[in-house]
């Protein structure tokens, strides 16, 4: 009987020996929780600090172009300290989604030893990657950018060079979050920026001349105008994928469903910690995601 594409991308075996885990070094030990994670990926690195960049004018034409010229000093304090403290933790979320381990799987833990630690009971099984050679549990996906398998990914995305995934979705969705909120600020005070020059003289609105003002207001609109599509989009759709606790892959696959279902609110909590507390929207929180067996594998 031809076996299906399923089953020739997964080694499923209850047998140790069919794992060939002769094949695989002994597991290396397990990184500390501070142990920083970075992919050294150059199309990822480049993606992260174009952002950077692009956060970092998108301030530079607010506060110079826009604000510090404005003879309103209230209106000025107010959406410079909001814009800036906007862009502060989009910025602290883009940094923390990036170099937050995701929830790899050791790599070459497909040892016999570490399968017959499992102590398989009959009926159960264990999956093997075969690129990363580790014993890999239930939703995990082997991701070819990172090399790595991990837990609960959802996609891989170049614009935070990581996966998004079990421990890092939180700051992936903040950082979504944030930057939508910074591009809609942002292109309703160019609407007003606009609107206020063009009853009044162009050189007593801004301290660039006029066709250099016009040219970073415009590069400015184009930039909050697309990140604000884009990044709305994202953001709606994680939080669609965490409500439903269905990753984009699994929905992508149409994966069957083997896991417990949980009421919508309970999701949320699990992403971004329980209980409900401001800490939710600060990127310097890590959410508490239970002390769940870091090596369960068995399904």
């Amino acid at each position: 009987m031809k076996k299906s594409p399923a089953h020739r991308c997964r080694d499923i075996e209850r047998q140790a020996g069919y794992l060939q885990p002769e094949h695989c070094a002994p597991p290396p030990t397990r990184p500390s929780s501070d142990a920083m994670w970075f992919i050294r990926d150059c199309c990822g690195i480049a993606c992260g600090v174009i952002t950077w960049c692009l956060v970092f004018y998108a301030e530079f034409v607010v506060l110079f172009v826009m604000l510090l010229p404005a003879k309103n000093l209230l209106y000025s304090l107010i959406n410079g300290a909001l814009f800036s403290t906007l862009a502060f933790l989009a910025l602290a979320s883009h940094a923390r989604a990036m170099c937050t381990d995701p929830g790899a799987v050791p790599k070459g833990n497909a040892t016999k030893e570490f399968i017959e630690s499992l102590q398989l009971k009959p009926g159960q099984v264990v999956y093997k990657c075969p690129k990363c050679c580790s014993i890999k549990p239930d939703r995990a996906h082997h991701c070819s950018v990172c090399k790595r398998c991990i837990k609960k990914m959802d996609h891989h995305c170049p614009w935070v060079n990581n996966c998004v995934g079990e421990k890092n979705q939180k700051f992936f969705v903040l950082f979504t979050m944030y930057i939508a909120l910074i591009s809609l600020h942002a292109l309703v005070m160019v609407a007003f920026h606009f609107i206020f020059c063009f009853e009044s003289d162009w050189t007593k609105c801004s301290t660039f001349s006029p066709p250099a003002t016009v040219i970073l207001l415009i590069f400015l609109c184009f930039e909050g105008l697309l990140f604000l599509i884009f990044t709305s989009v994202m953001f709606g759709t994680q939080v669609h994928s965490i409500c439903t606790d269905e990753t984009g892959i699994e929905q992508l696959k149409k994966e069957e469903r083997r896991w417990v279902k949980r009421t919508k609110w309970m999701n949320m909590r699990v992403v971004f910690g329980h209980p409900f507390s401001i800490a939710w929207l600060s990127p310097f929180a890590t959410p508490d995601h239970g002390k769940a067996d870091y090596y369960q594998y068995v399904v």
